[in-house]
């Protein structure tokens, strides 16, 4: 009787469980390794501003280093003691005043750093270098 009866074969079945694992696991490594640009590194082609450059500030502190070292305060030469009092000073007037630091290309790095830290040591932390 054996010989009569057929075995039936099992129909083919296709396992979904890991083939979503697998699936899951590819797109969790996309995510993982994806780079996020930032708007910065974007290729932007910003709007033209007429008035570009023509608002100056009313207010503001200016700190001359020449490439000797030697510093200046709103134009009046100063010793580095004197500029950290004047900073200090300032501070106390108005802590939001900005502070533009004008350094020689030749100055040496410690001087703009010793600019730096005094201002922030005074709390004026609104400073910028000026380039051609």
């Amino acid at each position: 009787m054996s010989g009569l009866y057929q075995r039936r074969r099992k129909r083919p079945e296709l396992n979904l469980v890991p083939l979503i694992d697998v699936l899951v696991m590819i797109v969790f490594f996309a995510f993982v390794t994806m780079q996020f640009r930032t708007a910065t590194t974007l290729n932007l082609t910003l709007p033209k501003v007429e008035t570009a450059g023509k608002n100056d500030l009313a207010q503001t502190v200016t700190i001359g280093i020449d490439k000797k070292g030697e510093f200046s305060f709103n134009g009046v030469i100063a010793t580095e003691t004197q500029l950290a009092e004047a900073l200090q000073a300032q501070s106390r007037v108005d802590k939001s005043v900005p502070v533009l630091i004008r350094a020689d290309e030749n100055t040496e790095l410690k001087k703009l750093t010793f600019v730096m830290d005094a201002c922030r040591k005074a709390g004026l932390s609104k400073f910028r270098l000026q380039s051609r």
